[in-house]
Parts: structure tokens; C-alpha cells; sequence
């Protein structure tokens, strides 16, 4: 049950209104979103903070949801997952690799995505190592390794918020799975 009332756009000022709206499913109220809109000062830097990993972390759209699906399947926000096996699957993730991901098992993917996986866990827990750091950063370059560690921080700390705002999947929607196949 959530811990907080869903905001609509009918709650919020004009500025803030369509923020509580996915920007991957135009219409479709998000309710993370709606939850932290009750305030909207901090929708709004969450959303820009997301937006900006997002467009400019150096990651590719694959990669960037390597992180993601990693993050949430360290922290076991099953909301975030949930909302990012489409978002993968769109990505070029298979599936196959998905669950691989939720189970964390690394085998089937080529080293530069398995040091990702591995990055990624190593900073949800906060136990990254210069090896580790170096080891990506070698295969990423530094831009990217930069964009691999705020993503995972970003989307650790938006599971931290879900969890304590109780936030629910949508109304209609069923969760995906852990082993989405």
C-alpha cells in the first residue's frame, strides 16, 4: 500500500503537471512520479537528474539498461524493474539476457557488459575497487564509466524512494517477473 496519496495533474501547477506523466508512454500517469510529486520541487530535479543520465551518461541505450535492470535487481525494487523490461527489451536486451541480469549471472554476456553488471553491483553496495573501476573504465573510457556510476547511483536512490513511499505498479499493469520469459 502506498505511504503516499498519487498526485494527479489536476493537483499540480502547470510547471509540474505532465512530470508525473511517462515520458515513454505519452498519457500514462506514472506512479512513482505521482508520488513524489506531492512534491513537485523534487519531481522536478528527480526528473531532470534522471533525464540527464539518461540522454548523456556516454552509455548505449543497452548498456544504460544493462545498469538500470542491474541496479533494480540489486536493491530488489520490483517497481523498477518492472518499468524497465519493456524499456530492455526495446534496448536489444533479450529476454534470456534479462533474467540472466535478475539472477545475476554474467556468463552469457561479452566482457565489457559483464564488467558492467559487476560495476554496477560493486556501486549499488558501495564497494567499488580501483581493479573494478579500472577494469571498466578501460573498456568504457572514462565519460561512460562516469555515466555507468551516477546511472546505477541515481536509479539505487529512486529504489530507495519507492521503497519508502510504499509506490505500487499501475493500477492495470501486472509485474513483469524476475525471469521475464
Amino acid at each position: 500500500m502506498p505511504r503516499v496519496d498519487y498526485v494527479s495533474q489536476e493537483d499540480l501547477d502547470d510547471e509540474y503537471a505532465d512530470l508525473i506523466v511517462s515520458s515513454l508512454q505519452p498519457g500514462k500517469r506514472i506512479n512513482v512520479y505521482s508520488a513524489i510529486g506531492n512534491n513537485p520541487e523534487v519531481l522536478a530535479g528527480f526528473r531532470a537528474f534522471l533525464g540527464s543520465l539518461w540522454d548523456h551518461s556516454g552509455l548505449s541505450d543497452r548498456q544504460r539498461e544493462i545498469v538500470i535492470l542491474t541496479a533494480a535487481s540489486e536493491f530488489g525494487s520490483a517497481y523498477e524493474w518492472h518499468q524497465h523490461v519493456n524499456v530492455g527489451t526495446d534496448a536489444g536486451l533479450t529476454p534470456e539476457e534479462i533474467a540472466a541480469i535478475g539472477r545475476d549471472d554474467r556468463t552469457g554476456f561479452p566482457i565489457d557488459e559483464q564488467a558492467l553488471i559487476a560495476y554496477t553491483r560493486a556501486v549499488v553496495r558501495g564497494r567499488v575497487t580501483d581493479a573494478l573501476h579500472e577494469a571498466v573504465e578501460s573498456e568504457l573510457g572514462a565519460e561512460a564509466t562516469i555515466g555507468a556510476a551516477s546511472t546505477a547511483a541515481g536509479y539505487a536512490a529512486l529504489g530507495q524512494v519507492i521503497d519508502a513511499l510504499g509506490v505500487e505498479i499501475e493500477d492495470g499493469d501486472e509485474f513483469a517477473g524476475w525471469d521475464p520469459r
